[in-house]
């Protein structure tokens, strides 16, 4: 790894930082594998219950790297998987600033969004002659067909605050608590049980009640044990995800 993508640990929160300010943080080749290989060791770190994604600079991500593309060479595709098919582990975006195009799409992959005040989002693929194929034309899954559609066609951006009230973004705070918002957040989530949390968000992302077999591999487990003696003993679970 190089220093590209930063990683550092908060208890069991993993926060992993996109690190090209100079660029904006714009997706090369190699930061998205980078964050790509992040991702996918963090999801199998049982000691990793919840990721912050955070950008240095004023800047979330402004998304694909032109300069990078129109040179040619390199794949930009290594975190489809990602966009497509998601983690078991909770991830928040951190947006310390604007989030556009893929970067903005980075963000709808996550599970939660904590966004400074004053940044700005989009899909603004449109503007360039592209689309936004990283996830964002399945923007109405998550809005009105209506703002998708605006967004989408016209490449506009919103603000945080418009952003808020549509719900893509969970928090809209001022840009120097986005990071301390975002580790409160996630501090709780790794606070549950994390069998718990995982089924969770997999029925709720699938919107579907759960099978048979998914109950009991939940209730029958020793986390499940564990949470109820837990509150008998009126003391903080020590889960084990087992």
């Amino acid at each position: 790894m190089s220093d590209r993508a930063l990683t550092e640990r908060a208890g069991h929160v993993l926060v992993a930082t996109l690190n090209r300010p100079e660029t904006r943080n714009a997706l090369n080749p190699e930061l998205i594998d980078e964050l790509s290989a992040i991702l996918r060791s963090a999801d199998a770190d049982p000691a990793v219950r919840a990721i912050v994604l955070t950008g240095a600079g004023t800047v979330f991500c402004a998304g694909m790297d032109l300069k990078a593309f129109a040179r040619g060479g390199g794949k930009f595709d290594g975190l489809v998987w990602f966009f497509r098919e998601g983690i078991g582990t909770p991830v928040i975006a951190a947006l310390n600033g604007s989030a556009l195009g893929g970067g903005f799409e980075l963000a709808l992959a996550c599970d939660l969004v904590v966004a400074a005040e004053d940044a700005e989002l989009g899909i603004a693929e449109v503007k360039r002659g592209l689309f936004a194929a990283g996830g964002g034309t399945t923007l109405a899954d998550r809005v009105p067909l209506a703002v998708a559609l605006e967004m989408g066609l016209t490449g506009d951006l919103i603000t945080a605050a418009q952003a808020r009230q549509v719900g893509l973004v969970n928090r809209a705070v001022p840009a120097d608590r986005v990071r301390e918002e975002a580790l409160a957040l996630a501090a709780r989530i790794a606070a549950n049980g994390p069998l718990g949390v995982a089924m969770t968000k997999k029925l709720i992302r699938e919107r579907r009640w759960a099978e048979p077999e998914e109950v009991q591999s939940v209730f029958r487990s020793q986390d499940a044990a564990e949470g109820a003696r837990a509150f008998a003993e009126r003391r903080p679970p020590a889960w084990t995800g087992r």
